[in-house]
């Protein structure tokens, strides 16, 4: 018990907040711009279609595996205030998304534009997951893997990004024609980008700079 009162100590409601507005932005963008846009994604999703397409992997077991896996290899590299932050982000993504899913989507013709899809679907992105990686939070798998990385060895998180969701639109290559993945490469360099400039801004007192090196 005084463990669990000296751990909630350390805890910081401001950052919570800040997890919690990245999980709004975030699940308001794939809600109304991925879901409808036709573009493919990288990182944790990407690697499900992947599987699923290639060997018939269903996405709803795949997803949990591959999750589950990131969030322990995240636990185990950052500790349990990443692990708190994240259950926040994490839930609060949930939460949200399923608010969003309750109303029509905004932008229901976005298909038909994606280029624009592309750069306001990194937009959202790249600000939802921002602010949560910004105190030391991942919202999804791949983001807690990307912390997790980023921290091990000393590499930008948006490097860390940009390698790993080319790798997973590169395999896609076998099943996705190439002028389709031009939008997606477009939308993971510019979301990536905007995370790092997130990570860079974290404030000095703050740990996780130190951690999720520049």
């Amino acid at each position: 018990m005084k463990k669990l009162k000296e751990f909630f100590k350390i805890i910081k409601l401001s950052s919570c907040l800040y997890c919690l507005a990245g999980s709004a932005v975030l699940a308001f963008g794939l809600y109304n711009i991925h879901s409808f846009s036709g573009v493919t994604e990288g990182g944790m999703l990407g690697l499900t279609l992947l599987l699923y397409n290639c060997f018939g992997i269903s996405p709803s077991v795949s997803g949990f595996v591959l999750n589950a896996a990131c969030y322990i290899i995240g636990f185990r590299i950052l500790g349990k205030e990443f692990a708190f932050y994240s259950v926040v982000a994490g839930l609060g993504f949930s939460g949200f998304y399923a608010i969003c899913e309750a109303f029509p989507p905004l932008f229901p013709g976005i298909a038909e534009l994606p280029l624009l899809a592309s750069i306001l679907g990194a937009a959202f992105v790249g600000v939802g997951v921002g602010l949560s990686v910004r105190v030391g939070g991942a919202p999804t798998g791949d983001d807690a893997l990307a912390l997790a990385v980023s921290a091990k060895t000393h590499i930008g998180i948006q490097w860390v990004y940009l390698i790993s969701d080319l790798i997973v639109l590169l395999l896609s290559l076998s099943y996705i024609p190439w002028r389709r993945l031009i939008y997606s490469l477009l939308t993971v360099v510019i979301s990536g980008q905007i995370i790092g400039l997130f990570q860079k801004s974290a404030p000095a007192a703050d740990p996780s700079p130190e951690k999720y090196c520049t």
